[in-house]
């Protein structure tokens, strides 16, 4: 057997950093665009795998060594390319905290080879490791670079004011203290007991929702029905980013499924009851099939089986129905993450 070595190429351009490993089978390209971002500016972090046919490739979990950084999106991609080879992409909108010298750490990547004549992994270990570059770049500063940075007073020194008696000040500083004290715990007090009394766990809400959806009248012509599939889909895809924190924007139900596959709280039986149940509903939005009222029926009755059979630990999540929250419910439309708009 030939034995692999690994090897890393870093690509600079004007607008990005890319960095290139790769063993055995197994190529890792990460690109950093743009290589020299302005403060508040947001990066694009892409991780691309491309692997030969009968090579399984575990991806890194989500956010894995990106903990210094805000993450605004993510959005995973997987697929074959015309010569057999898979292609995993993980690509993730980033904010930085700070300005000045930043870096992206290394990234683990694991494969098993599956290949006949290949050995699946290395002696005393579950799989082959590939660890990507360090990523480095600069946060560039909105000050210009010949700004003053000591302050000096603008109109000269001031004139020195009367000075108050030591005990008069000391208590008018000590009053000032407990009152600005005071204020703000009856302020924290009273957000944090409107904030736990509008907190639900996702099973919940989403019962909820499904239950209010179901309450109403059976919709009878094509329209009607089509929308019933929309709301109802809408509302099981935004409880599956709720209970399972799949971050999913912009994902064709086969792209959603595949990412629900990686779930491990997702029991094999779950991913086959949400498969039946989703692709019956695009079947219906985007296909413009007429559903019967069984098929109402059964869509209805799979949707409820799925929440009742995941309640269990149930995360607790901003209820959007509690009064005076302005975040819409998922009910009558597809949640903030998924856009109903793009399944085919």
């Amino acid at each position: 057997m030939i034995g692999w070595v690994l090897g890393s190429l870093l690509i600079l351009g004007a607008a990005d950093t890319t960095k290139v490993a790769q063993l055995g089978p197994v190529t890792v390209t990460t690109t950093l665009a743009p290589a020299a971002p302005t403060i508040g500016d947001e990066i694009t972090l892409e991780i691309r795998v491309e692997a030969e046919p009968e090579v399984e490739v575990l991806m890194p979990e989500f956010g894995e060594a990106l903990s210094r950084y805000t993450i605004v999106n993510f959005v995973p991609h997987q697929r074959i390319d015309d010569a057999g080879k898979t292609v995993l992409i993980q690509r993730y909108t980033l904010q930085p905290y700070l300005s000045g010298p930043q870096f992206i750490p290394p990234i683990l990547i694991e494969f098993i080879d599956h290949r006949p004549g290949q050995k699946p992994a290395p002696d005393d270990d579950d799989a082959y490791e590939i660890l990507t570059d360090r990523l480095d770049f600069t946060v560039q500063s909105v000050l210009p670079e010949d700004a003053a940075r000591e302050l000096k007073p603008p109109l000269g020194e001031l004139d020195l004011v009367a000075a108050r008696p030591p005990a008069l000040a000391l208590w008018a500083v000590l009053g000032s203290v407990a009152a600005l004290g005071v204020a703000a715990f009856a302020v924290w007090f009273w957000r944090r007991r409107r904030r736990r009394a509008r907190r639900r766990n996702a099973y919940e809400v989403a019962r909820t929702r499904l239950s209010r959806l179901l309450a109403a009248p059976r919709p009878a012509d094509a329209a009607a029905i089509a929308a019933f599939f929309v709301a109802i889909s809408a509302i099981v895809r935004q409880y599956l980013e709720d209970r399972f924190e799949l971050r999913a924007p912009d994902l064709t139900t086969e792209e959603f499924l595949s990412l629900a596959g990686l779930s491990s709280s997702l029991s094999r039986d779950h991913q086959l009851l949400l498969r039946d149940f989703l692709r019956q509903a695009d079947l219906v939005k985007f296909a413009g099939v007429r559903a019967t009222e069984e098929e109402m029926r059964c869509s209805s009755d799979l949707a409820v089986r799925f929440l009742e059979e995941t309640r269990e630990n149930a995360p607790l999540i901003d209820d959007p129905d509690a009064p005076g929250n302005t975040v819409p419910a998922s009910g009558a439309a597809p949640g903030p993450h998924v856009s109903e708009a793009t399944h085919v």
